[in-house]
């Protein structure tokens, strides 16, 4: 009897292990596709800010209209703030004109459905008379209505 309770008691003990290494495999691949899918996010949202540069470099104002939502607030470099309105406006009409919009040394950071973009931001062109060149930090918040942004 007590090499039949052995019997009983490894088979059991056999289950448990089994069952606690599909739990860690399947915990593990959930975690997986959640950073696959993070990943795929930052990326689209890299691809994103590609595009608004070359928008504003072209004062594509409809193609940027297109990329942001509706309750958009942009801080500029100065601190002031503009509705989407207001900076869709500014870039039909700028102050300055922009030969090249572009950034560099950028890094997503995607939690859930918010992906963070950070890096730093250049612009080069002509204000009134003069040739200007500039450069700021670029950090941007994005919420993803959706996971998926494509």
């Amino acid at each position: 009897m007590n090499s039949d309770f052995d019997v009983r008691r490894l088979s059991n003990l056999k289950s448990r292990i089994c069952q606690g290494l599909m739990f860690v495999l399947l915990a593990a691949a959930t975690q997986a596709q959640e950073t696959v899918s993070n990943e795929d996010n930052g990326s689209r949202v890299m691809a994103l800010e590609t595009l608004w540069n070359q928008a504003e470099t072209a004062k594509d104002a409809p193609a940027l209209d297109h990329l942001l939502a509706e309750k958009f607030i942009y801080v500029d470099i100065d601190g002031s703030a503009k509705t989407k309105a207001e900076f869709l406006a500014s870039v039909k009409n700028p102050p300055e004109h922009l030969e090249s919009v572009g950034s560099e040394s950028m890094s997503t950071q995607a939690y859930e459905n918010t992906v963070i973009v950070s890096g730093i931001y250049r612009e080069k062109g002509t204000k009134d008379t003069s040739r200007f060149a500039s450069q700021g930090i670029a950090r941007n918040f994005l919420y993803l209505k959706q996971i998926d942004v494509r």
